[in-house]
């Protein structure tokens, strides 16, 4: 418990400014070890009555892995726009770019008691309503509306038995979308859901992680 504590520590503080970063929990690890790492800040800022997201990349280099720790207070709607021109910005620097390095989200590892990763490199991000027959809404409140055929709406832990029935045509896909009032933490935990469920190679269902929409 101790060593996790010293690790979550460094991360908060080793930015050098008297900021916290709020990370997002879960019970599962996806990646638990990331070498040649440049971290990248997302801070939770009230100005006001507004809420900003404060961006810090200063200790960054392209051609490392970034790991992307973000306060899990913020909406999407803050997030998601600085996560997106940092993308750019790292596809775009061809001098310098380094075709194994990844992108990942931090977060702490509720049960393991570490710190993990989620990778997201591929992912494109759109700020829109996705234009796609099958897709899936996670909601604010927590709940997921399927729209399809027909429209479902059904709790986030009824995802993977909805799945399980679900019979699409081989060549369709299905899309993920995003609340943009949902907060970055319900978002990392709907992500590892969708990774946890897409790894298991449901029958019938093609799932695409590579494209998220978030309106």
């Amino acid at each position: 418990m101790k060593y996790f504590t010293l690790i979550i520590a460094f991360l908060l503080f080793s930015c050098g400014k008297k900021e916290d970063v709020l990370l997002p929990k879960s019970d599962v690890t996806i990646v638990k070890d990331v070498q040649d790492l440049s971290p990248v800040y997302i801070f939770f800022k009230a100005q006001g009555k507004d809420t900003i997201a404060d961006v810090n990349r200063k200790n960054s280099i392209i051609s490392t892995n970034w790991i992307f720790n973000i306060d899990k207070r913020l909406p999407l709607k803050l997030v998601i726009p600085e996560v997106m021109k940092l993308q750019e910005k790292k596809r775009a620097d061809s001098a310098h770019k380094n075709e194994n390095a990844e992108n990942y989200y931090s977060y702490a590892d509720s049960i393991g008691k570490n710190l993990a990763f989620l990778p997201f490199t591929k992912v494109y991000y759109k700020m829109e309503i996705a234009n796609n027959r099958s897709q899936l809404y996670f909601k604010k409140n927590g709940m997921i509306r399927y729209s399809g055929r027909k429209i479902y709406d059904f709790p986030k832990k009824n995802l993977k038995p909805f799945l399980d029935s679900l019979v699409i045509n081989p060549k369709a896909e299905i899309k993920f979308s995003y609340d943009k009032n949902m907060s970055f933490g319900a978002y990392i935990q709907c992500k590892i859901l969708v990774k946890t469920m897409a790894d298991k190679k449901i029958p019938f269902v093609f799932i695409n992680q590579d494209e998220e929409f978030v309106f």
